[in-house]
């Protein structure tokens, strides 16, 4: 990908929508609640001590299979089709409440007609992950791992593969700002693709 014209605009998309789970009584019928504001929380960088996990036989198997499913949505080129896994897992895709996907990545990326986040979308998700706030009820799977890294403790070896998301000027501008906030990638462990987002 032409680094050039990826480079950062830290409020390009960001967000994140919760899925707390719903509990259903003498066969009442239930519905999802969903917390806003904790999964915004959940989507901006947390600095933190987390695991680097690289072996994927560690996803739960919901998580496992959302990701595959993504994944092969994005290498199709159909810019609708991730769309509308966006619409269907109601992932939030920008702080400022945008809905519409296609919608918005195509006026984010015109000169790709929005088909150049599909190309970071499967870069994040190919990167190795953390594993976050176990057995709470933001319990989150996300990518990339740079999401809970101090940024000033990245090994050589961690820089190389944060320079195959960004370019040399956006990691400066990162450590000015103080943590990573290029795109990351959130999956709860019911599978539910919580947050695609840039930005903080």
């Amino acid at each position: 990908m032409n680094h050039a014209v990826r480079t950062l605009g830290f409020a390009l998309l960001a967000g994140a929508l919760a899925a707390l789970p719903s509990f259903a009584q003498n066969k009442v019928k239930t519905e999802t609640i969903r917390d806003p504001e904790a999964q915004a929380k959940a989507a901006k960088h947390q600095p933190a001590t987390a695991e680097v996990i690289r072996d994927l036989s560690r996803l739960p198997d919901l998580v496992r299979q959302r990701r595959e499913e993504i994944l092969a949505a994005a290498r199709s080129g159909d810019l609708a089709k991730v769309a509308a896994i966006v619409k269907a897992n109601q992932t939030l895709i920008s702080f400022g409440g945008d809905t519409d996907a296609a919608a918005l990545w195509k006026k984010s990326f015109p000169d790709s007609d929005g088909l150049e986040v599909l190309s970071t979308l499967i870069e994040v998700l190919e990167m190795p992950f953390v594993h976050l706030d176990k057995g709470s009820a933001q319990e989150m799977f996300v990518w990339p791992y740079f999401h809970a890294m101090q940024l000033e403790k990245l090994t050589p070896e961690q820089r190389v593969e944060l320079f195959r998301l960004v370019t040399a000027y956006d990691f400066r501008e990162m450590q000015k700002f103080g943590s990573y906030v290029f795109f990351r990638a959130g999956i709860s462990p019911d599978g539910r693709w919580q947050f695609f987002v840039a930005g903080d």
